[in-house]
């Protein structure tokens, strides 16, 4: 890292200022990593991501069972009206 030099003492104090600011900044940005990570290791969150991940997959499916069985049930309940 290069040494800086300052002309003055302001100059000192808003790049300390700067520093202090950006130390701020940082801090919460970890506060709200660790948040976000506690959060995500809860356990409604973990069931939530596996199933979230399995979702469309899973109603896509229905969807096609569901196509694949009326006419079955149309047919039965057709011929049970029948008396057959």
């Amino acid at each position: 890292m290069e040494t800086k030099k300052y002309s003055s003492y302001a100059e000192i104090e808003r790049e300390l200022e700067i520093l202090k600011l950006e130390k701020q900044i940082n801090y919460q940005k970890l506060v709200l990593s660790v948040q976000k990570t506690k959060e995500s290791l809860e356990p409604k969150n973990i069931v939530n991501g596996f199933l979230g991940s399995y979702k469309d997959m899973l109603s896509n499916s229905y969807i096609k069972i569901i196509q694949a069985a009326i006419p079955y049930l149309i047919a039965w309940f057709m011929n049970k009206k029948r008396g057959n």
